[in-house]
């Protein structure tokens, strides 16, 4: 499976260690993000990744800044993504079980690493359950 990775400076010790779980479970990724802590613009490095995403090039796209809303906020801009800003296991779990999200947004600087990484693992881990609340995402597009 192919996936998307961006970060700004706030979530760059994440993104590294997503990159290395991401690695050990053969994933290919594409790393759109920023490897420094020097302040970056984070719509720079979201744009490419649900860019990726609303093309087919990659099924999922994970991004990370500060708070997780302006990297959320960038991502939902495009139709076919369904990102979500998630701060815990179970709000991830819901994400991709119930809204088919298909782009995880995290918050560097409010959840810990470890909560991070099980949150990813959770994301990729959770398949869309369909039923009716596939009518309730073929209403999320404007039309």
């Amino acid at each position: 499976m192919k996936i998307a990775i961006g970060n700004d400076h706030a979530g760059t010790e994440y993104k590294l260690a997503i990159v290395g779980l991401l690695k050990s479970k053969n994933f290919e990724i594409s790393n759109y993000g920023t490897d420094g802590t020097d302040s970056v613009d984070y719509p720079d490095f979201v744009h490419p990744v649900a860019q990726d995403v609303e093309s087919g090039k990659v099924a999922l796209g994970i991004i990370i800044c500060g708070s997780g809303n302006g990297a959320n906020m960038t991502a939902n801009k495009y139709q076919k993504v369904r990102s979500a800003l998630c701060w815990t296991k179970e709000i991830t779990e819901l994400a991709r079980e119930h809204n088919d999200a298909n782009i995880l947004s995290l918050p560097a600087r409010y959840i810990s690493l470890p909560q991070a990484l099980e949150m990813v693992n959770t994301f990729l881990n959770t398949e869309f359950a369909g039923g009716r609340h596939e009518r309730r995402i073929e209403k999320i597009p404007c039309k």
